[in-house]
């Protein structure tokens, strides 16, 4: 078998599209191209429409099964080839559109997915949410993407103790710590003091030490889903009068400023509080991202929604426990056992490319209360309960083992491809029985 696969985010262009919509398409294609290849031959096209067509003919000239996996959403998947298409995406939103606007009929999301007659997702939530409108029989599989294995080998030499030895990183990028900057130019119109930071200088080499009980939490600034202005003020009350509660935001995104300004304003208007919030945009190393990760007592999630969440699923494989809700595609493999809870709300909103904003489906807000809730019980087991964290962490590791594994991803990918094989072999039949 061929397997074609394509990203419009790939190696040469991920620098610039960091933070952009879909970026993370191409992060979900590399954790998969190593288990597509366990099945058959894979090839990465950087030009679907010159190449996809012209390596499926040559297939079929030699009698080999050949199909094309767009990691992409619904609405930027084509179905014009000869091909045929598998849309992976990811979705977490209770309802999938089915609606069509500025007269691309690929918005209504049935459209594609009934051409391409069947879809690869990341969750048992989405798999449901596309059968409630294309039927309980349309042939959609939950296969997320497989970070467990490489996650889990790191995680194996990582100490897991839930309050941090100080731990020296290496950054390259920029640096903020609300220990040290100065907020008074953030403050609202009017009584800003004080000159503003400069985003535009050249990156720099900043040391940063952590220790104590360490929060972490990796997301794009500018994806309204990650709700990191709750995740920032249930922080600063909680931990108002402790001193040793750390909360690292590792952002990714191309051009950081507007958001840094936002974020350092929330940090003002938040004040004043004993615990440390530390943004950090820059690269880390492979070494470095290990330390952050063993540096880190607790992942943090405060979203209302997610379609996967790799940062989760990441740190999660490596034995750290979380603080997340339990919905969309994190009621796969978050649980009682594994992390706090956090509890959550439905609230009408738009699908996020929709440019009319009109309300067509649901997103899950988070309980500020109960996320304060789950910080400051997670501080106290961390500080008093060595046992119920350890029984955590290797819960973590277990429940993705089982959600996110490359052996789970091999098997039902060859199941996914084995029943569309039989379904041709089927229909083959027929029409020469007709």
């Amino acid at each position: 078998m061929l397997i074609i696969i394509h990203s419009e985010t790939n190696k040469s262009n991920i620098q610039q599209n960091l933070g952009r919509p879909e970026y993370s398409y191409y992060f979900v294609l590399k954790e998969f191209r190593p288990v597509l290849e366990r099945i058959g031959q894979v090839i990465e096209v950087s030009n679907p429409d010159e190449l996809v067509d012209r390596l499926y003919f040559d297939c079929l000239s030699r009698g080999e099964e050949c199909i094309y996996l767009s990691f992409s959403p619904p609405h930027r998947t084509p179905i014009h080839y000869a091909c045929p298409t598998i849309p992976v995406f990811a979705w977490e939103f209770s309802t999938i559109p089915t609606e069509s606007w500025q007269g691309e009929p690929r918005h209504d999301w049935r459209v594609v997915l009934e051409a391409c007659g069947r879809a690869i997702t990341h969750s048992t939530f989405t798999v449901n949410t596309v059968r409630d409108v294309m039927g309980e029989d349309y042939p959609v599989c939950a296969i997320p993407a497989p970070v467990w294995d490489r996650f889990a080998a790191r995680g194996e030499h990582l100490e897991r103790h839930p309050v941090v030895e100080p731990v020296t990183l290496n950054l390259r990028g920029l640096l903020i710590d609300s220990r040290t900057v100065d907020l008074r130019p953030y403050g609202p119109p009017g009584r800003c003091e004080g000159t503003p930071m400069s985003f535009a200088a050249p990156a720099q080499d900043c040391p940063l030490q952590l220790e104590g009980v360490v929060y972490t939490s990796v997301f794009n600034p500018y994806d309204g889903r990650k709700n990191w202005q709750d995740m920032i003020s249930a922080f600063c009350t909680t931990f108002r009068d402790t001193s040793d509660a750390t909360l690292v935001l590792k952002l990714t995104h191309h051009d950081i400023a507007n958001a840094l300004t936002d974020m350092l304003h929330h940090l003002y208007k938040n004040q004043s509080y004993q615990c440390r919030i530390v943004l950090i945009h820059g690269y880390l190393a492979d070494g470095d991202y290990e330390r952050l990760v063993q540096a880190t007592s607790f992942v943090v999630n405060s979203s209302y929604g997610e379609g996967q969440c790799l940062p989760l699923m990441e740190f999660m494989s490596c034995g750290k426990p979380a603080i997340a809700p339990l919905n969309t595609a994190m009621a796969d493999y978050v649980n009682s056992d594994n992390a706090f809870i956090v509890d959550f709300t439905e609230e009408l909103t738009a699908w996020p490319h929709d440019p009319r904003a009109a309300y067509r489906t649901m997103r899950y807000m988070t309980n500020w209360d109960s996320l304060c809730a789950a910080y400051r019980a997670s501080y106290e087991v961390a500080k008093a309960d060595q046992p119920r964290y350890a029984a955590m962490s290797a819960e973590a590791v277990r429940s993705l083992q089982r959600f996110c594994s490359q052996t789970t991803a091999e098997q039902r990918l060859r199941a996914f491809f084995a029943q569309r094989s039989a379904t041709a072999e089927a229909v083959s039949v027929e029409a020469s029985g007709a």
